[in-house]
C-alpha cells in the first residue's frame, strides 16, 4: 500500500472513530449533548459567551443582536441553549441575552441545594452587568417564577414582563414530578408536557431524565423546596406595576392555560395569547410558530390595565399538527 494510501485510510479510521464516539456519548449522556449543541449553535450565531459575579459566584450569560434589550430566562434543569432555536432570529432585532440561571449550565454555584434566594441572586448580579435601562424580560418555567419575582422587586428596571408557561402561582398538578424515578413516572410527566402529536422519547433518553432529576439541578432546587413558598405570589399581584404578556403552549398539562387565566386575572395589565399543538417548552418544541408569536407580542403596543374585564385570549395561528 502507498504513503497516500495509508494516510487516507488513516484519516478514514480516526473519522469513523470520532463518529462512533460522538454517537455513544450522545446515546449516554443525550441531554448533555444537547445541552452542547445548543450552547454552540448561540456561538456560532455570534453570540459571546461572558461571566458576571454575582453573591451565587460567577453567573455565564449569552450575548448578541442589537436594539432594545431582551433578556431570555430559562426553565429548570435547562441552560441559555436552550433558547438556541429563537435567539438568533431576536438578534436580527433585539439586543439578546440568555442567562444560565444559579446552579444550572456554566453558572455557579456548582453543587449543593438551590434555594429560590440563589436563583435570584445569580440572576440579579447578572442583571447588575447589563446596561442599566429598562430590559424586556422572557422567562419560561421556573425562569418566568423568577423574572415575575425579580420585576416585582426591580419595575424601575423592566419594561415588559412575557411569561411562557410558568409564573409565581402555586401549580394545580401535584400528581406530576419533575423527579421521576422510573420510566412509567417520566412518561406521564413527558405526556402532561408535551402535544399529543410530538414525536416519542426513546426510552435512552427517558433513562438520562430519570437521572438528571435525581442529581442535576432539578434535584438540588428540591433540597431546599420549602424555602420556594415565600417567593409564592398568589394574592400578592395587584400592585405589579409591568405590563404582562403570557404566551402558552396550549397543550401544556403541568402548567396549564387554566393557570394562565387564573395569572391573568390577578396581574392588572396582562395579555394571553395561546399557541396550538405547543406544550410547556414552545420555544423548544414548535420553536417557529413560538418565534412569530413572541415577536408579535415584542413589537405590539404594551397591555393596558384593565379594570373590571377579564383578559382577552387571542389564538395564535397555527397549522395543524404533524403526523
Amino acid at each position: 500500500m502507498s504513503r497516500a494510501a495509508k494516510i487516507t485510510v488513516a484519516c478514514a479510521v480516526a473519522v469513523l472513530a470520532a463518529v462512533a464516539a460522538g454517537a455513544l456519548v450522545f446515546y449516554t449522556r443525550p441531554l448533555a449533548t444537547l445541552a452542547w449543541l445548543g450552547r454552540r449553535r448561540l456561538a456560532s450565531s455570534g453570540f459571546e459567551r461572558r461571566f458576571h459575579p454575582s453573591a451565587a459566584g460567577p453567573q455565564c450569560i449569552f450575548s448578541g443582536g442589537g436594539g432594545a434589550p431582551v433578556v431570555l430566562v430559562h426553565g429548570a434543569g435547562d441552560q441559555a441553549g436552550g433558547w438556541a432555536k429563537i435567539a438568533p432570529r431576536l438578534a436580527k432585532s433585539f439586543a439578546v441575552v440568555a442567562v444560565d440561571l444559579a446552579g444550572h449550565g456554566e453558572s455557579a454555584p456548582a453543587e449543593g441545594p438551590l434555594p429560590f434566594a440563589t436563583l435570584l441572586a445569580g440572576f440579579d448580579g447578572a442583571m447588575k452587568e447589563l446596561p442599566q435601562g429598562k430590559v424586556t424580560l422572557v422567562g419560561n418555567s421556573l425562569g418566568a417564577w423568577v423574572a415575575t419575582v425579580w420585576a416585582k422587586e426591580h419595575p424601575e428596571r423592566v419594561q415588559h414582563l412575557v411569561l411562557v408557561n410558568g409564573g409565581p402561582l402555586l401549580g394545580d398538578r401535584p400528581d406530576l414530578t419533575l423527579q421521576p424515578k422510573n420510566r412509567a413516572e417520566a412518561d406521564k410527566t413527558l405526556q402532561a408536557l408535551r402535544d399529543p402529536s410530538a414525536p416519542m422519547v426513546p426510552d435512552f433518553v427517558v433513562d438520562d431524565i430519570i437521572h438528571e432529576a435525581a442529581t442535576g439541578p432539578i434535584a438540588r432546587l428540591a433540597a431546599d423546596a420549602k424555602s420556594m413558598s415565600a417567593y409564592l405570589l398568589d394574592g400578592r399581584l395587584g400592585g405589579f406595576d409591568v405590563p404582562v404578556d403570557l404566551l402558552w403552549g396550549a397543550s401544556d398539562k403541568l402548567v396549564s392555560v387554566d393557570y394562565a387565566k387564573r395569572l391573568a386575572a390577578q396581574l392588572p395589565a396582562a395579555r394571553l395569547t395561546t399557541i396550538d399543538h405547543c406544550g410547556h417548552a414552545p420555544q423548544v418544541e414548535c420553536s417557529k410558530r413560538f418565534a412569530e408569536a413572541l415577536m408579535k407580542v415584542l413589537k405590539d403596543p404594551l397591555p393596558e390595565p384593565t379594570v373590571s374585564a377579564p383578559p382577552v385570549v387571542a389564538p395564535a395561528p397555527a397549522p395543524a399538527p404533524k403526523p
